[in-house]
Parts: structure tokens; sequence; C-alpha cells
């Protein structure tokens, strides 16, 4: 990653003897689209508010772009924040909206004007310049909110769950817009979302929050394929979650006693635990395979049966329980039309590469 041009030091916020922010430290790159990533009250859109300047750090301190602004009030930082209700002026027009920000700043018509046209034309909204927000779809409010936060091209734009108000299509289409105009303008996004799939997405990296506290930061792929404790491996897509102990710990390979799998799980690579240490398997649905034949591996297979279907189009995903009575979540992709499935209260067998379990301690 190249030089950091947001650096938060140590930050922490109170509110009385709650703490929303503990002592967070984390660096931002240029250009970056960095997604805070957590449930409700995990303190990212606090962690928000105070790089716009909008809540005063209780401790430590905010950099951008080389700058000190902890002390330095939102109007005077070059930051922009676009709010999750888009908050635009109902009395205005659209190219009103998107001039507000560059009248304040005492621009020239004719400046503002050409700065307006060509925000538009970048969030693909030419033709709806008089139209008032009342007249415009979800999908067009949002773009005229990012217009009005771009058109002063801030350092820094922030952005507080900015396609929440959207329905599912048309949130998925807009994640993809929103990647394509930060690549053009170059605009360092700061984006708080409690939607996974939306951070995987639009991040290029992605900090996941609990407590107040970043738990885990990398990009998406690193996230999902090796979190680095029980709550993100749960927290980030669906996963099966067991508890084991190990039982064999090579530089090549290690094995887990898991007892709610009936089994030992091989793994492809060393864990550099503690012997006999418990620890906790994760096992994606995606990465697990079900045949009525037994597999010709001779490690990770154990047989079931299944006991919930859901058929989602592009996947079905199945319950399976095993001897011990625990349940298995399996997805496998649909890859034909006219695919057979696997029925309710059918006998199967389960497997799975060594490299698929990932071993987390905490």
């Amino acid at each position: 990653m190249s030089e950091a041009y947001i650096r938060l030091e140590q930050l922490t916020k109170r509110f009385g003897e709650f703490v929303a922010v503990r002592q967070v430290s984390l660096e931002i790159a240029k250009g970056e689209v960095f997604c805070l990533l957590g449930g409700s009250g995990c303190g990212k859109t606090t962690l928000l508010r105070m790089l716009a300047g909008f809540e005063t750090p209780s401790e430590g301190r905010v950099w951008i772009d080389g700058v000190d602004v902890t002390d330095v009030p939102p109007y005077e930082r070059p930051v922009n924040m676009m709010f999750q209700s888009y908050a635009l002026f109902p009395h205005m027009t659209v190219e009103q909206n998107v001039a507000f920000g560059l009248r304040q700043d005492g621009l020239g018509r004719a400046v503002i004007a050409e700065q307006v046209r060509d925000m538009l034309a970048l969030v693909q909204l030419e033709g709806y310049g008089k139209r008032k927000p009342h007249q415009l779809s979800g999908g067009q409010k949002q773009r005229v909110a990012l217009a009005r936060a771009l058109v002063k091209r801030p350092k820094l734009l922030l952005l507080d769950e900015p396609l929440g108000a959207l329905d599912k299509k048309l949130r998925e289409q807009t994640q993809f817009e929103l990647v394509k105009l930060q690549e053009k303008l170059g605009v360092t996004f700061v984006i708080v979302t409690h939607d996974q799939e939306e951070a995987m997405t639009l991040a290029t990296r992605i900090g996941v929050m609990r407590g107040g506290e970043i738990l885990q930061v990398g990009t998406p792929t690193d996230i999902y394929e090796f979190p680095n404790s029980r709550f993100v491996a749960d927290f980030i897509g669906s996963v099966n979650m067991m508890a084991g102990r190990l039982s064999v710990d090579e530089a090549d390979h290690a094995r887990i006693d898991c007892p709610e799998l009936g089994a030992t799980v091989y793994i492809d690579h060393g864990v550099s635990g503690p012997p006999d240490s418990s620890v906790s398997v994760a096992i994606r649905p995606e990465k697990i395979q079900l045949s009525t034949e037994r597999p010709s591996q001779k490690d990770n297979v154990i047989s079931g049966v299944i006991a919930g279907v859901a058929y989602l189009g592009g996947a079905t995903r199945y319950l399976v329980r095993l001897p011990t009575g625990f349940l298995l979540k399996v997805t496998e992709p649909n890859v034909l039309r006219h695919e057979a499935h696997f029925q309710k209260d059918e006998a199967v067998w389960l497997c799975w590469h060594g490299s698929a379990p990932v071993v987390v301690t905490r």
C-alpha cells in the first residue's frame, strides 16, 4: 500500500461512561475505497463522524494528507460527507442542490453552471437538472446526493450507508457505478456499511468492527478466506464453525479432532498452535462437496442425511444432519437448467479439500 493518506492514531470516543470507539489506529492510502463494516452500535459511524469533524475525539489524532485535522472544524476540512438520507433540499432543483456548495464558496455563475453540468453528466443525470427531488427515483436521488458531495472535488468523501435506501437490484447496479465513478475521479472513499456483500463489492480493503474496535483489516479476499477470529469468520458470509482440539501440528499438515463432526479434520498446512490446544474450525458451505457415493479421498470425508433444501436460483443450499446430530450447511451452484438435486432425507457423503478449513484460536 502507498503512503498513508488518512492516518488515525489511537482514536477513542467516549459518551459519558460509554466507549463508542476504542483506541483505533488505521492507515488508508490515497485513492482507496475503504469500508468500515460492522453491526449496529459497533462504532463505525462514530469513527466516520470523527473523520468528518462532527465529533471530537476523546483521545487520539486524525491526519488527512499529512495535516493534523483533529481540532479543525468540519467546514475547513478537505472532506465531504454523504448521508444515508441523502439530505437533498426539497424546494431546490437538481441543479440547485448540486450547486449549493459551490455557491457557498462564492464561485461565479458561469463556473458553477459548467461544474454542475459536468458532474451531472458524470453521474448520468443529464436532462434532470430542472427536476425537484420528489420527481426522482431512489437511485436518481442517490446520484444527485453523490454529485453534490463530489462537485467540490474533496480529497476525501465519507459515505454513511450510501445505498441503504435502495432496493436490492438497484443497490447491486449502483455498487458497480459507484466503483467506476470513484476510479474516474480518484477521490478517496471511506464507506460505512453493515452490508457484507456491499463491502465486498465496493472495497479495496475492509475494516471489520465490533465493540468500538477494528478486529481485522484486509482485502475482501483476506477477510473472507483468512479470518483472524471466530467473530470475523462468522460475521462475513455463511460458515460452518466447529470446536476442536489440535491433535497433530506439523510443518506441512495438521489434524484437528472435531467431536461435532464425529471426525478428524485434515488441513494441508501447519497451524503453529500449542499441542492439544482448543481451536475452532471454519469451513465455508461452498467448499463442501456432496455425493451419493463415498468419495475416494482418504481425509475429510463424512456421511450425513439431507435435513433441508433451499433452492436459491443460482445455487441450492442444503442442511445436512450428521450422525452426531450436528447440522452442516452446504451450498452447491446450479450449473445446468435441469440439474438434479439431492432430496430431503437422502443419505449423502460430504468431503472437502485440505485447504478449505480455516483454524482460528480466538
